[in-house]
């Protein structure tokens, strides 16, 4: 297993994109979701960072990473929690401050035994532009991770442009590049974006590409497969064909889904190791003391970059993605949970249990790590299943 303290790059991780404040009221044993007319009463709130912004990169910040947060809040009192909450976490903090816009926030609606439901106000984040972000604030990165293009209108309403020049900047000067995705409402102007073009103009410069399975059939623009678990490898296909080196597809419950480009020039000019190429692995989640799931996807990402830029190959990397995850279900907030990475390995190393698979294509063969690798996989061609 990796040793982070000496593998990690002592280059920060930019993290840009969308930001928020959280307010997570906590909800008595029994209560349910609030319905029309009636009141529901709720226990003490968390107040706390959100987006992907926060989360992935405080949890980054948390495993051992040095890491540059960027993004936009308004002068408000939001703003101020939003900037004191991250100044307090001891991340290199960029968090522009511009009068006259509302910062962006969400209020977590999360019963126990019930969806999550969110109510969210853009705010700020509707005015955050890819070309805000300088070459000073990618000066001496090691890697770029941006997230939630869909809820930022002027990084969609130009169909991907300034998006796709900023991951060329990036990859140009070295940097692994990675792009996390949310679920837009369908009802607003996301909900009306092509996102197949959005996807052909960003993702030959995105080395991962990191959606939930929740968000496919809107960001692809067709209905959701009936065995969506068991057409994870077309689907990752698609978007690779769009130009992605890999896609990492987070399946909630059911873990991690990892596909790579078979294209070995692909793969170098997205700064992957070699070992990366031509993998289909599927990693299963491990069993945890869920309290919410709130940002647990951009934790797993955490995770797996974390793993990536240790110098962890493609089955350790999933493994140490999921396991991040876990450990941030372990908490009411996204990051509360996240230990040091040694912790992270120490608890893989004594046995920590998986969850069982509901769904396995046929194909699959286990391999170390309790991952599974697809008929698809370069291991599986080479006779290396354990």
């Amino acid at each position: 297993m990796s040793d982070i303290s000496s593998a990690l790059p002592r280059s920060p991780v930019v993290v840009a994109g969308h930001a928020c404040l959280d307010v997570i009221p906590s909800f008595p044993a029994g209560a349910k979701m609030p319905s029309a007319g009636h009141l529901t009463e709720v226990g003490p709130a968390v107040i706390s960072t959100g987006g992907a912004v926060p989360n992935t990169g405080l949890a980054l910040h948390k495993l051992g990473f040095a890491v540059r947060l960027v993004a936009l809040a308004g002068d408000d009192l939001f703003g101020r929690s939003l900037s004191e909450l991250l100044a307090a976490s001891g991340a290199e903090v960029r968090l522009r401050i511009r009068p006259g816009i509302s910062t962006s926030y969400s209020i977590v609606l999360s019963p126990s035994g019930s969806d999550r439901g969110f109510l969210h106000s853009p705010g700020a984040n509707h005015e955050f532009s890819p070309d805000d972000i300088t070459d000073a604030d990618l000066h001496g990165a090691c890697a770029l991770h941006f997230g939630y293009p869909q809820a930022m209108r002027r990084t969609f309403e130009d169909g991907g442009a300034a998006l796709a020049g900023l991951f060329a900047r990036a990859s140009s000067g070295g940097m692994i590049t990675s792009l996390d995705t949310c679920f837009p409402d369908p009802a607003s102007a996301a909900g009306r974006v092509d996102w197949s073009v959005f996807f052909r103009a960003v993702l030959p410069h995105v080395s991962m590409f990191c959606p939930s399975i929740d968000e496919l059939p809107m960001l692809m623009g067709r209905p959701h497969p009936a065995d969506a678990l068991g057409d994870l490898h077309s689907i990752a296909a698609d978007f690779i064909e769009m130009g992605a080196a890999a896609v990492a597809i987070k399946l909630g419950a059911e873990g991690l889904f990892l596909r790579t480009s078979s294209d070995p020039q692909r793969m170098r000019r997205a700064h992957l190791p070699a070992t990366w190429t031509a993998r289909q692995l599927r990693s299963p989640c491990f069993v945890a003391n869920v309290v919410s799931a709130t940002g647990a996807g951009d934790c797993t990402i955490a995770g797996l970059l974390a793993a990536g830029l240790g110098g962890d190959e493609p089955v350790e990397a999933l493994t140490y993605a999921t396991a991040v995850g876990a450990f941030s279900v372990e908490a009411s907030d996204a990051t509360g949970g996240i230990p040091a990475w040694p912790e992270v390995l120490a608890r893989v190393a004594a046995g920590w249990r998986r969850r069982p698979l509901q769904s396995l294509p046929s194909g699959y063969a286990l391999l170390g790590q309790r991952v599974f690798a697809g008929p698809d996989d370069s291991s599986q061609s080479k006779g290396v299943i354990k």
